[in-house]
């Protein structure tokens, strides 16, 4: 099999899966559950294992090695989103049902601009080599700063320039209307609070691609690894969203675990031209780091009587909010306005 027949395989079973992901949703709108996205997640983790069975059968163990490592890596970073996805949609009020929308979209987003960061760093890295003496010590920067992080402090979306921008120049509504991005009130074409999430998710994963990018780029400058691999990461995280939500703040030594991984691979990149680490030691680093700090979590998790976070809950995927004893249901969404047309899309 030539390298360009790897590219469409790559690409036919991409757009089909998105394709049958975006038909499926559009059918009927409502709430992943857990158990659905589980197995959506066990469907992307079976097919990009395929495809790296498929790399190793063409290109070897090297490129199928690179391959995994750099899937790893990035699935294990990209882990880190979710913890941001659930403080946006908090922030938002989306519901669960809405939620894999937002996701979708903000996802696809992120497949073009990984695309052409990769191809950006790439490119930067074979021109001049000293870039690497400087990614490195940015991860390792990144990874000692993650380790001393507050844990319990939030990302707060009112600080995103995104949606400080939004909200000045962009006419939005006051509530979100239903799976809607823009509605047509009054004349006026407006969009809605769904919409200005999306842009925060959006913006965020580009905020992320700082750190997983120049990991990978430790890991190896082949274009076609660091693309694909990326790639079915980055679609994956989607089902691994509702998957994980509900016990992503159980896990409370992954934040730990994920700093080891980024100080292991920016000093990885450091030490490339006097040493250069096998491929499967850093695979052995990067699985054996994520299965101690989840081990970890899981054992701290057991022992403690009451949860790791006092945060108000987030409505999981799949659940429907309960009102407390003595409290008011949530108000249902605002009627369309009379006298006024509203054509959503």
């Amino acid at each position: 099999m030539d390298h360009w027949a790897l590219w469409i395989v790559f690409a036919v079973v991409v757009l089909t899966m998105m394709a049958l992901d975006l038909g499926l949703h559009r059918r009927e709108v409502r709430a992943i559950g857990v158990r659905e996205a589980l197995l959506r997640t066990a469907v992307w983790v079976a097919l990009a294992l395929g495809f790296n069975g498929l790399v190793l059968w063409q290109d070897g163990t090297t490129r199928a090695g690179e391959f995994l490592v750099c899937y790893l890596t990035e699935q294990a970073l990209s882990v880190d989103n979710i913890f941001v996805f659930i403080v946006i949609f908090r922030y938002f009020a989306v519901t669960s049902a809405n939620q894999h929308r937002v996701l979708f979209w903000g996802i696809l987003g992120a497949v073009f601009f990984r695309a052409i960061f990769i191809l950006a760093g790439v490119e930067l890295v074979s021109r001049f080599e000293w870039t690497m003496y400087l990614l490195g010590a940015f991860l390792v920067f990144t990874g000692i700063k993650l380790f001393t992080a507050d844990d319990t402090q939030e990302m707060d979306p009112e600080k995103n320039l995104v949606l400080r921008l939004t909200k000045k120049y962009l006419p939005v509504t006051d509530q979100i209307r239903g799976p809607h991005f823009f509605v047509v009130e009054n004349g006026r074409r407006m969009a809605t609070p769904l919409f200005v999430a999306l842009l925060v998710v959006e913006t965020t994963d580009i905020m992320f691609a700082v750190d997983s990018v120049p990991a990978a780029l430790a890991i190896t400058q082949d274009r076609f690894v660091l693309y694909t691999s990326n790639v079915f990461a980055i679609l994956g995280l989607r089902s691994l969203y509702f998957a994980v939500a509900g016990i992503i703040p159980y896990l409370h030594y992954l934040q730990h675990g994920l700093s080891a991984i980024l100080v292991f691979i920016g000093g990885k990149m450091l030490a490339a031209s006097h040493y250069h680490i096998p491929i499967p030691v850093s695979l052995g680093v990067v699985g054996g780091v994520l299965l101690v700090s989840i081990v970890a979590s899981v054992v701290r998790a057991r022992m403690l009587a009451s949860p790791t976070t006092h945060e108000p809950p987030l409505e999981l995927p799949g659940q429907h909010p309960r009102p407390d004893a003595g409290e008011k249901p949530p108000a249902r969404e605002a009627p369309r306005k009379s006298g006024g047309d509203e054509n959503p899309s």
